[in-house]
């Protein structure tokens, strides 16, 4: 067993002396250093590349004797540059002692500070890529591809008042911050500032009206930031003996200990930890939610008030001429009267409201919606319709099954997701993306089938579509590369499936050879959308870091905002993988990956012949805006001068390997491992499940309008 830590740094702050001192453009730097006996004693040297962490981002470092992290944070724009080195394996010992995870703040030369977060972790040694057998070193080296690679994601960070608040399991009862009730039960799940630590439940967070006092945004930006109402009212904190147990009303944790516990304001009398005293907002006496709520109730009577006023012009003098003054403009081209616009905004997004035509009033139209809306259905399905046969994979998330549907004797893949584990990730929403992009998948052949979706207390189940003729990375194992026809027949079907989502504003973002499926035909569908980003139409950008190490493009692991040319950095990897039969980008740890993702160019083998070459050059481009995909039209490329691409996107091209399928039920093509294993749904923690507030998920059970070939049960 390797042991080894996953590291992040999420947030850099100056001294308090230097406070308000301004940090435009913090950069980290972190060298990783070996402690080597020379003459003249023992000396740490660089071994490895140098990375660049991007904010909230994370890195592996394993564990070796002597080993140290000398971390760097330089401004250029301050002309500043601090540090600190800490010792690998002392930092193990500390998260060990914390059941594995540790949060702290790591003080820097000669000024500031780092909040660092690590956890311990154990790696198999057999799970570091060494292959068993022998002969070609390119064939069978450590990068072959001879195992699957899980995709990260950076935690959901939830940006109010500079605050930084993440989902957070609260191991003990805990105090909300704003409304100062508990965050009740067991492990609840709320709220936590991850600069402040400023503990809060889910609900309140609209209720926040103080600036995080921990925020590195928190410099001289945030003291000249004009507010509509500057609140200044300093505590008058003083030591405390606490004679009964009482919680810190910022962490919302006890304050623990026999005497002198915490702090009491002698005015409020707000009691606090003595390491929150700094992180409390200067509002003393001020009751957060109350004073939320009258803001609330302000603009939405200031709301009222304005449409009112249109609605009174609208009355007396017919419909109001977008050039007229004061009239904010429509998409009409003129304003609707007010019993008409209140009407409107009570319907789906999908309408909007023509041109008048005859000096009539204007009429509604209903435009084509993005997605195809699944529409409930009144029956429902459940677990039990179902018998589950055979697991098919497994992760973090939860299982995949291969099912038969009772009433009928069709089989499907059953996607079971533990909430437990969508709630403790905050990725509820990302669940419910995974099913709006499945019900849109309707809409093209390359793309997996959503037939329903459905719920217990303690999972999320997807039914779709069986494709028995397993995943690229099964086939790619077993002849260690494609031919360079079959690899152009994949690549092209998958740039129609890629086009299909970019053209519905949705970035794909975990393009890999083992979210590739193959049907029965040999057709490829592209599986798994947990990773999508829905509304990137146009200029729009996301800067979520996620994806599967292997396959992340430079732009995410630099920290910048970024649109579907992720997507097609991926597919250059994908297409470097089928066709050489090896990753691009070589790491001994995701440290190293990433550093050769950065600034590596790949090794393009003699035999590779001059088109696939050069495409590959053009989609490894790491200027976003230069990359093929994003530029230029990559159908037109002469890697795929043979293609017809009309005769492709109705299936009409025959593929170039038919996968073996004995029946509907065969699971031949899926890993051994998985399948040998008694499919069973995962048991749930049932502490944390009975503390689960299941409207989370409300609306997320229907049956697929399109669906046909599925009887009612």
């Amino acid at each position: 067993m390797s042991p080894f830590l996953r590291i992040g740094f999420s947030s850099f702050e100056m001294n308090p002396g230097l406070a308000y001192e301004e940090v435009l453009s913090p950069l980290c730097a972190v060298y990783m250093k070996e402690a080597v006996e020379t003459e003249k004693g023992q000396v740490y040297k660089q071994k490895k590349p140098t990375m660049y962490p991007p904010w909230s981002a994370t890195f592996d470092a394993h564990i070796h004797k002597g080993r140290v992290m000398h971390v760097v944070v330089t401004d250029k724009a301050a002309d500043m540059k601090t540090e600190a080195i800490v010792q690998l394996d002392t930092l193990a010992t500390r998260c060990k002692k914390e059941n594995g995870q540790l949060e702290i703040w790591v003080e820097l030369r000669p000024q500031g500070r780092l909040l660092m977060e690590a956890r311990y972790f154990l790696e198999k040694s057999d799970a570091t890529g060494h292959s068993d057998g022998e002969g070609d070193g390119e064939r069978e080296g450590l990068f072959a591809l001879h195992q699957r690679r899980g995709a990260i994601k950076q935690a959901k960070v939830h940006i109010v008042k500079c605050h930084e608040f993440s989902a957070t399991f609260f191991p003990q009862p805990t105090f909300c911050s704003v409304c100062k009730e508990f965050v009740w039960g067991l492990n609840k799940q709320g709220y936590q500032c991850r600069q402040c630590n400023a503990a809060i439940h889910k609900k309140c967070i609209d209720k926040v009206i103080a600036k995080c006092t921990g925020s590195a945004v928190n410099s001289k930006e945030t003291m000249t930031h004009k507010e509509r109402f500057k609140i200044d009212m300093p505590h008058r904190f003083k030591v405390y003996n606490y004679k009964s147990p009482t919680f810190c009303e910022h962490c919302g944790t006890l304050l623990w200990g026999l005497a002198r516990q915490g702090l009491k304001c002698e005015e409020c009398g707000m009691n606090v930890h003595h390491k929150c005293q700094k992180k409390v907002a200067n509002l003393c006496g001020v009751n957060q939610k109350l004073m939320a709520e009258a803001l609330a109730m302000i603009e939405s009577t200031q709301q009222a008030r304005s449409s009112r006023d249109i609605s009174d012009i609208t009355m007396r003098d017919g419909p109001v001429c977008i050039d007229q003054p004061g009239v904010v403009r429509e998409p009409s081209g003129c304003v609707p009267s007010f019993h008409e616009a209140s009407t409107a905004r009570k319907e789906l997004q999908g309408i909007s409201w023509d041109s008048p035509t005859d000096g009539g009033p204007p009429a509604l139209v209903v435009r084509e919606p993005t997605y195809a809306v699944p529409r409930k259905e009144t029956h429902k399905f459940t677990i039990d319709h179902f018998v589950l046969h055979k697991m098919l994979g497994k992760g973090s998330f939860g299982k995949v099954f291969l099912a038969e549907l009772t009433s009928t004797g069709q089989f499907f893949a059953v996607k079971a997701l533990k909430k437990d584990v969508v709630l403790m990730d905050d990725d509820v929403e990302c669940t419910m993306v995974e099913k709006r992009v499945l019900s849109l998948a309707w809409e093209h052949p390359f793309l997996t089938h959503l037939y329903c979706t459905f719920q217990t207390k303690e999972n999320l189940f997807f039914v779709m579509e069986y494709l028995n003729g397993g995943d690229l990375m099964f086939h790619i194992q077993n002849c260690h590369k494609f031919d360079l026809h079959r690899a152009t027949f994949y690549a092209a079907e998958i740039i129609c499936g890629l086009q299909f989502l970019h053209s519905k504003g949705i970035i794909y973002r975990d393009l890999k050879l083992d979210n590739i499926l193959l049907d029965i035909d040999g057709h490829i569908k592209i599986a798994d959308f947990g990773m999508c980003k829905e509304d990137m139409l146009g200029d729009l950008r996301t800067s979520t870091f996620c994806g599967t190490p292997d396959y992340i493009a430079p732009e995410i692991l630099l920290g910048q905002k970024y649109g579907i040319s992720v997507d097609w950095w991926s597919f250059g990897v994908l297409l470097y993988e089928m066709l050489i039969g090896q990753s691009p980008f070589h790491g001994h740890d995701e440290e190293e990956l990433f550093q050769s993702i950065r600034t590596d160019d790949p090794f393009y083998p003699r035999w590779l012949s001059k088109d696939p070459r050069d495409i590959l050059i053009k989609l490894f481009v790491r200027e976003p805006e230069r990359r093929l995909g994003v530029k230029g039209n990559i159908r037109q490329h002469s890697f795929f001068g043979e293609v017809d691409w009309t005769s492709l996107e109705n299936r009409q091209v025959e593929p170039p390997f038919q996968p073996t399928v004995k029946s509907p039920s065969d699971c031949s093509n899926f890993d051994k491992e998985f399948i040998n294993e008694k499919p069973r749904l995962s048991c749930a923690d049932r502490t944390l499940i009975n503390s689960v507030d299941q409207t989370m998920f409300n609306n997320f059970s229907f049956v697929n309008p399109r669906m046909d070939r599925i009887k009612n049960p």
